[in-house]
């Protein structure tokens, strides 16, 4: 009797009889070229670890989208230095006649080398100045990768304590304390051609989220920063190397306002003004006039009273992100001024509302709380729009929720361990997910390893979103999507050293956006130990029959061969 269950049909992993497919019929189905293409990384990966890598004495930062240069901090966090990208098989002389019983000595030679193999150093460009220090996890490149923004900060003396009036520069300034204290921020342009400054700006006694970019975002051209001590938006442009002053959304969102502001008010403080500014006036009318719409269409004034019972908490809101949806749109959160401070420990259970605003006209054009399912659909189904995943380059594209089926699967999972939780719900999930925007720039890796439909791996320990992951006691494996087989495995931790229970590990990687080269940087407390992850075809049976001795994983360490 014939199985009612059919075998599945594992396609052909072998790269030559790929190729041949691809020469013959090429792409079978429209649109699908980048995708047929990017099928020949499950052929060529990652497959060799160097463990305990020995770098120069800086902080490893992350490539540029073109992938030809990469950037990192120096050990003081004054200068920015810029390395060329050499290549994937940079160091294959360096491994060819490694072998896995004989690691002592070669160990030791291809972890004190094999950095200066894959970068070369190009640039070393001072850009602090005094008492500044570099932000370790804020760069922004330019579309083209010739230009890149990066961020530094210093911290207010207590004998140097600001004016009043340059705390509080508008009726909408924040209160400081010491959870959120004010610093002098300078932003500093960089060409990476060049290897030079090309223009800086600064923003003192301010609070500028930099870590992460949550501050900043960039659009192409177009620079949005902002100011969260003075509730203002800066815009620029990057032009031929300079930041050329666009204008600021706050206070006032034309340009040409403030003149007329002073023609009629030219001695009024502006911590004293009685006015609602001009953002927050915009917000407050789109909320009425929806209030009213309501009302007339409902024959019942329910909504205007809800309007004015809460008008006070409207008027009590203040800027808390923002993200470029495009050139001429911006998504800002509002929430509590105790959020936007940090005095409060919970931010996501607390209520806070996303305003889409167009920049040119300066008017809003939707607002949606945060427990809004319209905007969680938008969210999920138009995911690369927030992302902006596709200005940088139309074939590095990093899977999301809208257009990949495993990634919308695993949030849909994730969505639904909220629901069945305890204290948990459908409204609680929808907070939580939301609690992601506006997504901060540049945020999310386009490698294709970690694309889904490629392979599948536990995201537990790696993910598209470059953040800090705990790292696991075993290696991350990868497996095919089509076939289930075992590619490859990561190793991101350290067997030479061990480590007490209490000590909590995080690690970093740094994907190449097209190479199987991979960083993964270790953090124990402050202590940080660099691996190097990348293809390495010189293999033999002497290595495979000795592919568990423990000897070698001290440095070096294969996890598995090729199909």
């Amino acid at each position: 009797m014939d199985t009612l269950v059919k075998p599945r049909k594992v396609p052909p992993q072998n790269i030559i009889i790929r190729l041949f497919q691809r020469e013959i019929h090429g792409y079978r189905k429209p649109g699908t070229h980048f995708h047929v293409a990017r099928q020949f990384y499950q052929n060529v990966f990652p497959n060799f670890t160097v463990i305990n890598v020995e770098k120069p004495p800086c902080f490893l930062r992350k490539f540029s989208p073109d992938g030809k240069h990469f950037i990192a901090f120096s050990s003081d966090q004054t200068s920015l230095e810029v390395y060329t990208y050499r290549g994937p098989a940079a160091a294959g002389d360096l491994l060819q006649q490694v072998r896995v019983n004989h690691a002592d000595k070669q160990s030791f030679e291809v972890k004190s080398k094999i950095f200066d193999r894959f970068f070369k150093l190009k640039f070393i460009v001072n850009v602090a100045q005094s008492a500044e220090q570099l932000n370790r996890e804020c760069s922004l490149f330019s579309d083209d990768g010739k230009y890149v923004i990066i961020g530094s900060a210093t911290y207010i003396p207590d004998d140097l304590r600001p004016h009043f009036y340059e705390i509080y520069t508008s009726n909408e300034s924040v209160v400081p304390n010491p959870r959120s204290p004010l610093e002098d921020y300078t932003l500093h342009l960089v060409d990476l051609e060049l290897g030079k400054l090309c223009d800086t700006r600064q923003f003192k006694v301010d609070k500028i989220f930099l870590s992460h970019n949550q501050g900043l975002y960039l659009y192409k051209d177009t620079l949005a920063v902002l100011s969260v001590q003075h509730q203002v938006i800066h815009l620029y442009q990057i032009l031929d190397g300079m930041f050329v002053d666009v204008r600021k959304i706050g206070r006032f969102c034309f340009e040409d306002d403030y003149y007329f502001f002073n023609s009629v008010f030219p001695s009024e403080r502006a911590f004293k003004e009685p006015f609602i500014n001009s953002l927050k006036h915009r917000l407050l009318t789109f909320l009425y006039k929806r209030a009213a719409h309501l009302s007339n269409v409902n024959g019942s004034a329910f909504e205007l009273r809800r309007f004015y019972q809460y008008f006070g908490n409207f008027e009590a809101l203040r800027l808390w992100k923002m993200q470029l949806l495009d050139e001429n749109h911006l998504l800002i959160k509002y929430a509590s001024e105790d959020v936007v401070t940090l005095k409060s420990t919970d931010a996501n259970s607390q209520y806070s509302f996303f305003v889409v605003y167009n920049i040119n006209e300066s008017k809003v054009l939707a607002i949606y709380e945060n427990t809004s399912k319209e905007l969680l659909d938008l969210f999920e189904n138009f995911c690369d729009l927030f992302r902006n995943a596709s200005v940088y380059m139309e074939t590095q594209f990093s899977c999301s929720p809208s257009n990949n089926l495993y990634a919308r699967l695993i949030q849909h999972r994730f969505k639904q361990t909220i629901v069945s939780a305890k204290f948990g719900g459908k409204t609680e999930a929808t907070k939580r997910l939301l609690a992601q925007l506006p997504i901060s720039a540049q945020s999310y890796s386009c490698s294709p390893y970690l694309d889904l439909s490629l392979f599948s791996y536990d995201d537990k320990w790696v993910s598209v979103m470059e953040r800090p992951k705990t790292c696991g006691e075993h290696p991350i494996r990868f497996y095919a999507r089509d076939s289930g087989f075992l590619k490859f495995r990561i190793y991101a931790g350290s067997t030479s050293r061990p480590v007490t229970p209490p000590a909590r590990r995080l690690v970093a990687f740094t994907f190449h956006p097209t190479d199987p080269f991979a960083i993964s940087v270790q953090r124990t407390n402050a202590e940080y130990i660099v691996n190097f992850h990348i293809r390495h075809d010189n293999t033999s049976n002497e290595d495979e029959m000795a592919e568990n001795d423990l000897g070698l994983s001290g440095h070096l360490q294969r996890w598995s061969n090729y199909l």
